[in-house]
């Protein structure tokens, strides 16, 4: 990314590593949401152009430091790309998503859209043979889904909305399917991201809020009970009329004492009314990246509970990065997540 919103593909030269680092040979990466924030300089002055972005890739182990004892060459793996310094109060109570200094590769450094990234080794995750690079690139974003739903404490049998069908909320969606058989709501005002959910997954109701209003559908289908959980994942929101918005709408939603999740990354003000939560004496919690459920979602994957392929809308060479950002910009309706290929 030589400046905002402009990417090039060009040789630089291969990544230095340490004594407890290895050198990945990338695979796939994949296009989050937030390299999309990225691309249009919303995280300025944290992002600082020129860098390679990519936090969502794997590999195989191209080469290793000299005290690296997990891992050998040849090794297929994915990185967990989150950075915690370890001294903070939040880390010093071991909840390093929280981190005030918190560092991510790919975003606060070079990551992994190259084809070469160097990481410590306790950032790394053995792969089986058996799981595809391209699947494995996904594996971060599946973590945050699974994240988000063990933050919200998601139970057997819970009822959820899930505001918002795009990449994060497709990934709490395949992570809550694994919890719950229970109904699951997404909406969304694009049909096609929503018929994917209902297509693809049992028990999943759509609604198209420009169309329908949700508060009406979720009391109805939930006998007038509301949900356990609300998820927020739509960050910059389209407003529409007669509709609340997202993050009020999940508390509207939600039963008395359920829990409302908040993963959107909006700059602009919530309007919410709080004596709503107050009334269901209901709890607002966030969820931002990880914290170790990398694991989780592999154990998943090994046992075929998540369906990857699902996310994955199209595939195209590393060269043409800057091309795929742009359709994800211009057709948010026909495509969810673009892995990039490296050569």
């Amino acid at each position: 990314m030589t400046d905002y919103r402009n990417i090039v593909w060009q040789e630089k030269p291969t990544p230095e590593f340490g004594n407890s680092d290895v050198l990945i040979r990338v695979g796939y990466a994949s296009i989050c949401g937030s390299d999309m924030h990225i691309f249009n300089g919303d995280f300025y002055p944290r992002t600082n152009p020129p860098f390679i972005p990519g936090h969502e890739f794997a590999g195989t182990i191209a080469s290793v430091g000299k005290e690296v004892t997990k891992f050998k060459v040849g090794d297929s793996v994915t990185v967990d790309p989150i950075i915690w310094c370890g001294k903070c109060p939040a880390c010093q109570l071991g909840h390093y998503p929280a981190c005030s200094s918190l560092k991510l590769l790919g975003v606060d450094m070079d990551g992994g859209f190259g084809e070469f990234v160097s990481a410590h080794e306790n950032m790394i995750y053995k792969l089986e043979s058996d799981i595809a690079q391209k699947h494995a690139a996904l594996i971060e974003v599946l973590s945050v889904g699974f994240h988000a739903c063990n933050r919200a404490a998601l139970k057997k049998n819970e009822t959820v909305v899930i505001w918002g069908a795009g990449r994060i909320g497709h990934c709490i969606l395949q992570a809550a399917r694994t919890m719950t058989d229970n109904t699951i709501f997404m909406i969304d005002i694009l049909d096609k991201r929503l018929k994917i959910a209902t297509k693809n997954f049992p028990n999943v109701i759509g609604i198209n809020s420009k169309n329908d209003d949700p508060m009406v559908l979720i009391y109805k289908y939930t006998n007038g009970r509301g949900v356990d959980i609300a998820f927020e994942t739509v960050g910059h929101a389209q407003l529409l009329p007669d509709r609340p918005h997202p993050v009020r709408g999940c508390i509207q939603s939600i039963r008395g004492a359920g829990t409302v999740c908040v993963l959107g990354l909006a700059d602009e003000p919530t309007p919410l009314v709080m004596k709503e939560l107050i009334w269901k004496e209901g709890k607002i919690v966030a969820s931002r990246v990880s914290h170790g459920e990398f694991s989780e979602t592999i154990y998943h994957l090994n046992q075929g509970h998540l369906k990857p392929d699902v996310l994955i809308s199209a595939e195209m060479p590393a060269s043409e990065a800057q091309k795929a950002f742009e359709l994800l910009e211009n057709e948010p309706e026909k495509y969810l997540k673009i892995l990039l290929k490296m050569p």
